[in-house]
């Protein structure tokens, strides 16, 4: 009778469990389209790539460029605006041509807006016949040639500005020399004061800490995000790195994006907070690793990442994108709590993103250990 009975109970529930697990299969499947359904809508959205590096005779850039540009409409052909925060050329008239003749055949947002970085300046690299030849460096080329042909294609009149779109405040900087002005300058971003005093007086326009600043430029502070122990001779990146760090530290509401190192995106300092939040965006054209032997590597011939960012009232979230596969990347899911430096940054997994072999295997395995102890 005691037999009889441990038999029965045991039978009835396994009969439960397995109704159950049914039942979360069901719901884990069918909640995908409704969570996404439910979710609220974002107020600003906006995808950030960098390090595109298009040129002329590249066309493998340019593939993957005008690959990126129909992914993201994919993702969501109402975003509000596409930053591209530097290197986009060679810095040649050829490569803006080249990169002009993509924009026009490719669907992104209406609203653009663009960083120089130091590839910018690198027409100072060529000699007359296009060949790249450092003996003859500046080549018979100024900064300001340079800077001149970043601005026709921006339609900006220097190469720092800023704009208000949707209530939110986007300010861009950019480097005023590269080497010609001082060799030691290398390839990092130059400020000038007068650049440093404008930045902080814009940012004292935005009193309300719980809405956040998006400030971008193209070379990021030193020790800071993915690949900046590794980028740059003495690990500057920035001229004045301790004077940009020190003005965007009494703004914790500022998210500062920065490109340049072309470390990909699923390492875990691709955001890092500290006083303000900084953010590294990879590259479209190249994306680099840490290669576990103190150095860096190249990913794949094929990688391409950028970024994809939501703004919503009380935080934003930042996901990497995977060109290549036309997916996010688990590992790069972020939810920023906005309204000061008090709450950390969170990583996060959509469900919905989830493969549905994926989510096989979870319930599979939970069933697996449930039943054990059954």
């Amino acid at each position: 009778m005691h037999i009889g009975f441990h038999i029965g109970r045991k039978w009835s529930v396994v009969r439960v469990k397995v109704g159950l697990l049914r039942v979360g299969l069901s719901l884990a499947l069918f909640t995908v389209p409704l969570n996404a359904m439910a979710e609220e809508k974002p107020e600003l959205s906006f995808p950030v790539i960098s390090d595109i590096h298009v040129q002329s005779w590249d066309k493998q850039s340019q593939h993957k460029f005008a690959a990126a540009l129909r992914d993201l409409n994919e993702v969501s052909p109402s975003s509000d605006v596409l930053i591209i925060n530097g290197d986009l050329t060679n810095g040649m008239s050829s490569d803006y041509d080249k990169l002009n003749e993509l924009l026009k055949s490719n669907p992104h947002p209406k609203n653009m807006a663009m960083t120089m970085g130091n590839h910018e300046f690198y027409q100072a690299w060529f000699d007359t016949n296009k060949v790249w030849n450092a003996n003859t460096f500046p080549n018979k080329e100024s900064e300001q040639a340079s800077i001149h042909r970043f601005l026709q294609l921006t339609g900006e009149k220097q190469v720092y500005y800023d704009r208000s779109i949707k209530g939110y405040h986007f300010i861009f900087l950019g480097s005023e020399q590269y080497r010609q002005s001082n060799e030691t300058n290398l390839e990092d971003a130059y400020l000038s004061q007068t650049q440093l005093d404008w930045l902080s007086a814009k940012l004292k326009e935005d009193v309300d800490a719980t809405k956040p600043v998006f400030v971008f430029l193209h070379q990021p502070l030193p020790y800071t995000v993915a690949g900046t122990h590794f980028c740059c001779t003495n690990n500057r990146a920035i001229v004045q790195h301790e004077e940009l760090k020190k003005i965007l530290s009494d703004h914790p509401q500022v998210i500062f994006f920065s490109g340049h190192t072309h470390w990909e995106l699923k390492l875990p300092n691709t955001i890092v907070r500290d006083k303000f939040t900084m953010v590294n965006s990879s590259s479209v054209q190249q994306p680099w690793t840490d290669d576990g032997h103190g150095g860096e590597k190249a990913l794949g011939p094929d990688e391409s990442e950028g970024l994809y960012v939501e703004v919503y009232k009380d935080k934003l979230t930042i996901k990497g994108r995977d060109f290549f596969r036309h997916r996010f990347i688990q590992e790069t899911q972020y939810s920023v709590a906005l309204g000061g430096n008090d709450k950390e940054t969170e990583r996060f997994h959509n469900v919905e993103q989830l493969p549905v072999t994926e989510l096989f295997r979870w319930l599979i395995l939970a069933g697996k250990d449930w039943f054990r102890g059954s």
